[in-house]
């Protein structure tokens, strides 16, 4: 993902600060901004594969969470990621999207 997609105010630096402020302190400490960029855009290259990202894809997407913890976990390995558990895993989604979330927020106001 582009470190700041403007098409609906995505910014990459934000939504690793807003990831890391839902995290828990011992979670926070555990990941780098790095990290969490990282796990970030393996969570965009799972949805692009996905097709969630498509101009036609539909809006009620459900997301399999197994699924795509699987993916970041198996990918992470491949590019000698350190061993991430799957509560970093599930706590950065969970940050991303809540993050997501706040955007979405913003274009309805």
């Amino acid at each position: 993902m582009n470190k700041e997609d403007t098409s609906f105010g995505y910014d990459e630096d934000n939504s690793v600060k807003y990831i890391q402020s839902t995290m828990s302190r011992d979670l926070l400490g555990q990941l780098t901004e790095d990290d969490i960029k990282y796990l970030v855009d393996l969570i965009y290259e799972y949805y692009e594969e996905k097709g969630y990202l498509n101009d036609d894809a539909d809006d009620d997407i459900e997301i399999d969470e197994e699924d795509l913890i699987k993916y970041i976990s198996k990918n992470a390995k491949k590019a000698n990621i350190k061993s991430l558990s799957t509560e970093q895993i599930e706590a950065v989604i969970e940050g991303e999207l809540a993050y997501c979330d706040t955007l979405d927020e913003d274009d309805e106001e």
